[in-house]
This record gives structure tokens, sequence and C-alpha cells, in this order.
């Protein structure tokens, strides 16, 4: 990759994030070949002009329009990672012969995943690769984030979170956590409760997937504090599809989101947009 000081050019790829070891996270934003950093713009004037094209993220064909975060349709219709398998694990049916691609099924999900407990907007449990830690809680814009559970398996992930979900919630919700009024919480009080409510639903998938296969983890937690000047009042989102020109000065990065003081933005939404960025 290439560092360009004033612009970049080129199709979006979600912004890559890295946190130190006081948990401030720091943002590099993608485009094509090039890479700008974010945090030292804070405060200072930004513009995304859109060139209304869009390239596919996989086999790089343009695509009127993209689906799946960066995928023209007959990627989107073909690619396992676009199956609806991803999003709701807990229905994989690789065991029953059905996976788009077996491969990629064994190579993506038949690695260990961690169930984890984090607070974006309030309590949340979700679920995540091993490697992908702790890049998913900076994608979702998680302040705190602790893993409780790790397994062998994408589908044992799932099973494991439904199970949580009827106790608490597993999405975030966007605007409360770019307002930034987000009180910390207990986790590991947090773990402890949940884990002894729902001991006898744990019992029962331990015997399901046999001994060994559910590990709980005890580990910190995690603390992440993002660049943010000022925080939105009142959160008015940025369209590429209806104002391919966004402009105006970046108040704070936060998840997948840049904070303008005309608006917010979800970058990760616009994955293959070709973009020029100033």
């Amino acid at each position: 990759m290439s560092v360009v000081a004033e612009g970049i050019h080129g199709c979006l790829t979600k912004m890559a994030a890295q946190v130190n070891a006081q948990g401030e996270v720091a943002y590099t934003l993608r485009a094509g070949d090039h890479e700008l950093s974010l945090n030292e713009r804070i405060g200072l004037p930004l513009s995304i002009q859109w060139t209304g094209a869009i390239a596919c993220t996989h086999c790089g064909r343009a695509t009127r329009k993209s689906f799946a975060q960066g995928h023209c349709y007959p990627c989107f219709k073909r690619l396992a990672q676009c199956d609806t398998c991803i999003v709701k694990p807990e229905t994989c049916h690789f065991f029953q012969g059905t996976c788009r691609e077996p491969e990629w099924g064994e190579k993506h999900c038949f690695q260990p995943h961690v169930v984890y407990l984090a607070n974006s907007s309030g309590l949340k449990v979700g679920i995540t690769r091993n490697t992908q830690v702790p890049t998913r809680w900076m994608d979702q814009g998680a302040i705190q984030a602790l893993p409780i559970i790790e397994v062998d398996t994408r589908l044992q992930s799932g099973q494991v979170e439904m199970l949580f979900k009827e106790q608490v919630a597993d999405r975030t919700n966007w605007r409360a956590m770019l307002k930034g009024q987000v009180p910390p919480l207990d986790l590991q009080e947090e773990r402890d409760r949940l884990l002894a409510s729902l001991e006898s639903g744990l019992s029962e998938l331990s015997e399901r997937f046999g001994e060994g296969a559910l590990r709980r983890l005890n580990g910190p937690v995690q603390h992440f504090t993002y660049p943010v000047e000022t925080f939105p009042q009142k959160v008015v989102s940025h369209n590429l599809d209806k104002q391919p020109l966004v402009s105006g000065t970046l108040m704070g990065i936060k998840g997948q989101y840049l904070m303008l003081d005309s608006g917010v933005i979800n970058l990760r939404k616009y994955t293959g947009y070709e973009v020029a960025i100033r």
C-alpha cells in the first residue's frame, strides 16, 4: 500500500483499525492501493466524492449496485461468504452438503470462534473468529469487550449465541453508539450472571458438542478509546447514493463511521465504491 499525504482515490474497503496498549484506536482509510491516516485529520476539513462507479471487491467487475458490502450480484449469489448463514451462523448447512464453497467453509468456519460480551450501545453478545479479535469489537464501536466462551466451529458459536440471546441483545444501536453516551459496565459481573442463569442450556450444548467443546474463558476486559473531538447531539446520516459529495469537518471516528459536522457516514456500507477523498 502507498501512503498519500493530501488525498486518495480508489475503491473503498473498510477502514483498518489498530489499538495500542492504552486502548486508543487509530484508523486508516483505504481506497484502492492508497491509505490515509485519519486520526491526524480530526478537526480538519474532509470531503468524499463518489465517482458513480462501483467495483465488486471479489471479482473486480463493474456493478450498478453493491450487495453484501461490496459484491456484484453473481458473486453475492455464488460465494459462501455472502450466504445467510454468515449472518446467522446457527443455520450453518455445511453438514447437509449444501455449502456454496466447501473449501472456503472448511477454512473459515471450522476454526476457533469466541462468544463475547461487549458494550457498544449497551450490553450485547456476539461471536467472531479468534483471528478477528480485537478488530471485530473496534468495527462495532465497542468501548469494552470480554471473550467468555471459545468453541471449535462457527456453527457451535452460533448455537451458544442463540442461548445468550434469550437474555441479552445481539445488536448495536448505532445511533446511541455514535452519541457517545454509553456508560461503562462491569462485564465480568455480567458474564458471571449470564453463565449462572444459562447453566442448564450450556450443559445441554456441552453434551451435544462433546467434552471440551465449550471452553470458558477468564481473561481481562479490553477497553477502547476512539478518536472523537465532539460527539454529535443529533445523528444525521449521509448517503452517497443520494448525495455523491459528502464534506465537512471531521469531528471523530468510531466503529466504521466518520463523524463530520455535517453528519455521519458508515464507510463500510460503501465498500467497492470508487471515491476521491481530500
